[in-house]
């Protein structure tokens, strides 16, 4: 017979302040996603704005010069991906959390922590890719710098 790890035998138990923790988090998550919502439905917008005034808007300014009610359009499209995945992942956690405890399911609370997982991964993954970014566009600059002025 197999013996099973202390791990394996744990088991963890809410108790009533830490549900209660859990439902408030659920409720500011759910606002949270709400104005995230909010703020991609205006983008969207902001895209459709830009789309349709693409054949009358031309910007010509300093470095903006030549930059197309498209191109802004396309910026936009871009943020809205970008932008989506995460706020649907917090709107999915607060959802089956009330509804977990809701319905006292425990399986629809593991699925609300599996939601709240991803939002972190794309939120630290999205934030570690920009770093990364930065840090190359800094070292970039120093050796452009370096070549021109040695």
């Amino acid at each position: 017979m197999e013996e099973k790890s202390i791990f394996e035998k744990f088991e963890m138990q809410f108790d009533e302040s830490a549900k209660g923790f859990l439902k408030e988090a659920a409720k500011w998550a759910n606002v949270l996603s709400i104005i995230g919502f909010v703020g991609i439905g205006f983008m969207g917008l902001a895209a459709i704005s830009g789309f349709l005034s693409s054949k009358i808007t031309t910007l010509r300014v300093g470095p903006l010069n030549g930059i197309t009610g498209k191109d802004i359009a396309l910026i936009y499209v871009i943020l809205i991906v970008v932008y989506f995945f995460p706020v649907y992942y917090l709107n999915k956690f607060a959802v089956n959390v009330k509804k977990a405890f809701r319905e006292n399911d425990s399986s629809m609370l593991t699925k609300s922590f599996k939601n709240l997982k991803s939002h972190f991964k794309y939120i630290a993954v999205f934030t570690i890719s920009f770093i990364v970014l930065y840090v190359s566009i800094i070292i970039i600059v120093i050796i452009i710098a370096r070549a021109k002025y040695s």
